[in-house]
């Protein structure tokens, strides 16, 4: 399988440990350091944007998302949180690749600390073993939908990236509804419109 990490550059103390953590858990469980692609953003708040390109490009069976973010004296952080959060979640239903969300949201620097490998563990190495396995639920549920239709003579239902370049395609004159009025139905509405202002 092949994965795609994003990661923040803010707060590198502990991103870095997510990292690193992250990949130690894909080359245990889904594959090598060939098969891992690396994307360093700014800070959280641009981790939704290179996740959903990376996904659109369909070479990756999942994308793992790595930030850290602590709170504040202002409402900043909450913002951000709400933003990155929601961000993430869209680009994974509208893309259809898995997204493993790997932003920790803390309220001191102890707490992150802790999340990166200390007393709560490393939420990396977590956000790397949920990847891989939705990955593979991903894949199981694609083979078996496909199995299912060859067996029953129908047509092979479209990939998540088949769908997304379909979506861009432009529909043709002839398959809308918004065909220009014909010469009888222009003097038929002019004709409405008349007799209307004759009642007034």
């Amino acid at each position: 399988m092949r994965f795609g990490i994003v990661v923040s550059r803010f707060n590198s103390f502990i991103t870095e440990r997510l990292l690193l953590s992250a990949i130690d858990g894909l080359v245990r469980f889904g594959g090598t350091k060939k098969n891992i692609d690396l994307v360093r953003v700014p800070g959280a708040f641009e981790i939704p944007l290179a996740a959903r390109k990376l996904a659109e490009t369909g070479k990756y069976d999942a994308v793992i998302c790595l930030g850290c973010l602590l709170r504040g004296d202002t409402a900043h952080y909450d913002v951000i949180v709400n933003e990155v959060t929601r961000g993430i979640g869209q680009s994974a239903q509208e893309t259809g690749i898995p997204h493993a969300f790997g932003v920790l949201t803390c309220e001191t620097l102890e707490q992150a600390i802790d999340r990166a490998g200390l007393k709560m563990g490393n939420k990396g190495f977590e956000a790397a073993l949920a990847a891989v396995e939705m990955a593979s639920l991903a894949s199981g549920i694609r083979d078996r939908s496909s199995a299912s239709l060859r067996s029953a003579g129908q047509p092979r239902r479209l990939s998540p990236q088949d769908r997304l370049a379909a979506g861009r395609k432009q529909v043709p004159r002839f398959a809308r509804n918004d065909k220009p009025l014909s010469q009888n139905d222009k003097s038929s509405r002019n004709g409405k419109s008349k007799k209307k202002t004759k009642r007034k």
